[in-house]
């Protein structure tokens, strides 16, 4: 199977379910299977950007779920845009696979896509290659610019006093 038949069978969704203003099918924007994307931003916003890669062996075994595994790499990315204080727009995938198994493209592909889903988030774009399995997402979201003063959290506002909230083991 190649690239473009990988795309249009697993990985191109007809009808994107988020709104249309920030979807890659609007007027003013250009989505997956073209060489960029090209997303139209509100007045009075700013783009967020965060990218992870998920390598077998490191970050997940091998015989992992991929349905799981898919709802994971997009995760660990919509949390960092959480962290920040992003609304999520879209992201990409760039997916290094060591062989096509149909059955594990439709798994992960369901568990990405659920979670894109439930956050309104559009895949619109990436590549594939052939080559041992890793996956790299790259999120992008907004965030409001309010009297000129972005509202984004960033590491360096942090104030003695504030309170943390840790999910999972620090590290991993």
């Amino acid at each position: 199977m190649g690239e473009f038949d990988l795309i249009e069978r697993f990985f191109k969704r007809l009808t994107p379910k988020t709104h249309s203003a920030h979807t890659a099918n609007s007027p003013s924007g250009v989505g997956i299977g073209d060489d960029c994307a090209v997303l139209p931003l509100r007045p009075h916003t700013q783009l967020a950007v965060s990218s992870d890669m998920l390598v077998e062996g490191t970050h997940f075994f091998p015989n992992a779920n991929p349905q799981r595994l898919g709802h994971k790499a997009l995760a660990v990315n919509l949390s960092d845009l959480a962290a920040c204080g992003a609304r999520p727009l879209a992201f990409t995938l760039a997916l290094s696979l060591p062989e096509v198994s149909e059955h594990w493209l439709s798994d992960f592909s369901t568990g990405l896509f659920n979670l894109a889903d439930a956050h309104h988030c559009t895949l619109i774009g990436g590549d594939t290659t052939r080559g041992p399995l890793n996956l790299c997402i790259t999120v992008l979201g907004e965030v409001e610019v309010v009297n000129g003063k972005t509202q984004t959290l960033l590491r360096s506002g942090a104030k003695v006093g504030d309170d943390i909230y840790v999910s999972g083991q620090l590290g991993d």
